[in-house]
Order: C-alpha cells, then structure tokens, then sequence
C-alpha cells in the first residue's frame, strides 16, 4: 500500500471485506454496485484523484491504482465503474466549474467517460459524433456505443467533432444524463462485469450550453492523451492485477483444502499443481512490477513515461487471461460454480483486452514507438 493511501488503508479493507464483497454475487447477476459505492463515497474514496480544496485526497496515481487494485480482487464491476469515474473526475477536475469538481470528489456526483463509438470503434480519439452551434446552444448528435455506468452517472464527460477547430480531432463536453435528447440504449448482458452498467448511449440533437466545453474546441485530443489515457491505462492494468491477485490467493486457498481421500493428500500436495499457483503468483508480481513503475515514470516524468503507460495495461490484460486460465485449470470442476468466484474472475479480466485502447492497438503503438514512427 502506497504511503498517501496507508491512512485510509483500515477503511478500504472494511469496505471490501464487509461491502464489497457481499455485494458481489448479485453484481454479477447485473446489479449496479450502489452500496459499494455509497461506502467508499462516505469514507471520501471517490475524491481520490480530486484536489483537496474542493474535498478530495489528492492521492493521484499511486493512490487511486492501489484503491483500484483492492476494490477489483472482491469485484471487477465495482472497481471499473470507480475506474471510470477517476477518469472522467480527472478531466472535471481541470476544465469543470467548482461546485461539479466538489460534487465528484464526495460522491455525490458519478462520472464516466462517453468516447467509443461504433463509427470509430477501438480508435476513441476520433469521434464521428458532431457538435454544431445553434445560438447560445450547441447540439450534439452520436451514437456512443460503450459507456460505463449509462443509466446512473450524473454526466458524461463526451467527446464529439470539434465545433469550428480546424485541426482538432475531438472536443469535450459535460453532459448531463438527464439531457433532453440523450438516451441509454438498452442494458448490459455481456460476459464479464457484468455489473458496471455498460451500455450504447445515443444523442439525437441533445442541446446543452456553449460552457459546457471541457478544454477548448479541438483540445479534446489533448486531453485524452495527457489526462485521461494515462489515468486509464494505470488504472485498468490496476483493476487487471487485483484480478489476478484474487485469482492466486482463491487458487492456493482451494488447492490446500481439497483433499484425495483415498491417498489424503490435498491438491497442493500435486508438484504440478504447486507449479502452476508459483507461475500465478511470479506473473501477477511482474505485473504489477511494471504497473508501479508506469506510475514511478509518470510522476517523475521519465523519458519513458508514454511507453511505460502503453505498456502496462497491454501487458496486465493480456497476462490477467493467463494467470485466471490457470485458475480455472487448477480448480477444475469446481472452478466452473460460481461460490468459487474464479470463474467470475475469468469472466472479468478478459474485459481489459477489449477495452479500447484495446491490446492490439497497445502493442501496434509500442511497436511504432520503437521503430521511430508517429503515434497517430
């Protein structure tokens, strides 16, 4: 636990144990995880990225990773919705008015992020949706086809075309959910987090004001990449790691008890088996290795940083799949029942793969940067 978290260390654990972790199983029967996140609100952990004068902690990456990483070995629904709102937070916290910063940094205000859409899919940072100015208003029209937390955030923070900019790639707006013209589509049945309320949200000609503007018109591009992507990044190679932390501690716990009665002798006893929990344990230490030095790189701003950041969450996604396919092999059948939670665990960390950036375009990235060539 990282030194400005250790004060609140006490708290998250009570949360996780007594909260969160009950809250769980109907979490992943499709329920928002709505008393999770009232406790962590109430211990002032949804201020976690948000400055102290408006009441949050400052706690910056170090701290909210180590939040997320905890939250996410009792559930990955709770830990990405609260992934999300530290993403959207980050951008209110500096283009939002005082009184939204304040209400995010104590809960009382749920972000998200509205940027993937069908039209640019795994590319976030060209949005096809358009913004045009009507009078003192502005009118956004899209079809967004992921958003965390659709039906119960306060706002999105959403990305479009810019306005008037020539050059800009995207432009970001505060929009309420209760927009006129802003509408969820539908609920969320996918395969894993299945609690974190992800769904399509549409604007057909929504109006909200000109000072809704977050940065600038154009500026959105900047914003993704230097405030959300490495925020982003971080913190789902974070909620990936406290996976497959959950993964390791579930899977040496069941491996001790379960015994061959007619040899008795437990599965741990299996050199094989102990093989398997020892390679677990030596690929989620690498991890998250990497993932504190992402966060060491970008608080020192290491000439690395942007690299580091590509490759944390790639390699945290990726080898999340390896450590709980392991799991579920070393469990065997009774990893498929769900009082287990490895097979929730399975579910949930094939999410980061597909999270845009998605792995694919991580490493196409890593693989420009090495050869000299330009991002974007």
């Amino acid at each position: 636990m990282c030194p400005d978290i250790a004060a609140y260390s006490a708290t998250l654990e009570r949360i996780c144990r007594e909260t969160i972790a009950s809250e769980a199983p109907p979490v992943d029967e499709g329920a928002f995880p709505e008393r999770g996140l009232k406790a962590l609100a109430n211990a002032g952990l949804m201020g976690a990225v948000s400055a102290a004068e408006v009441g949050g902690l400052g706690l910056g990456f170090k701290g909210a990773s180590a939040i997320i990483e905890r939250v996410a070995q009792e559930c990955g629904s709770t830990a990405m919705v609260l992934c999300m709102h530290y993403c959207g937070t980050a951008v209110l916290e500096a283009h939002a008015p005082r009184e939204v910063r304040r209400d995010a940094a104590s809960g009382a205000h749920l972000s998200t992020l509205a940027f993937s859409e069908a039209g640019s899919r795994s590319h976030f940072w060209a949005p096809v949706g358009t913004a045009k100015q009507d009078g003192d208003c502005v009118v956004l029209d899209a079809r967004k086809s992921w958003v965390t937390s659709a039906s119960k955030a306060t706002s999105y923070v959403w990305s479009s075309q810019p306005m008037h900019a020539n050059g800009g790639l995207s432009t970001l707006w505060l929009v309420p959910a209760d927009t006129p013209g802003v509408q969820v589509q539908g609920t969320y049945d996918g395969l894993g987090l299945r609690g974190n309320d992800s769904a399509p949200v549409w604007a057909n000609a929504a109006r909200v004001a000109e000072s809704a503007m977050l940065g600038g018109d154009g500026k959105g591009f900047d914003i993704m990449m230097g405030t959300v992507l490495p925020l982003f990044n971080v913190l789902t190679a974070a909620c990936s790691v406290g996976l497959m932390e959950a993964a390791v501690q579930r899977t040496a716990q069941h491996a001790s008890a379960v015994r061959f009665a007619d040899v008795d002798s437990t599965l741990a006893d299996l050199p094989t088996i102990r093989n398997y929990i020892a390679r677990m344990r030596v690929k989620t230490n690498m991890v998250r290795t990497l993932l504190n030095d992402t966060i060491v790189a970008l608080e020192t701003a290491r000439g690395d940083a942007t690299l580091c950041v590509l490759a944390c969450k790639a390699a945290a996604g990726e080898t999340a799949t390896e450590v709980v396919d392991m799991a579920m092999r070393v469990c065997g059948g009774a990893a498929f029942r769900k009082e287990l939670a490895v097979e929730r665990l399975f579910r949930d960390a094939h999410a980061a793969g597909v999270m845009a950036p998605t792995t694919d375009v991580l490493y196409d990235f890593i693989g420009k940067a090495m050869c000299g060539m330009k991002l974007f």
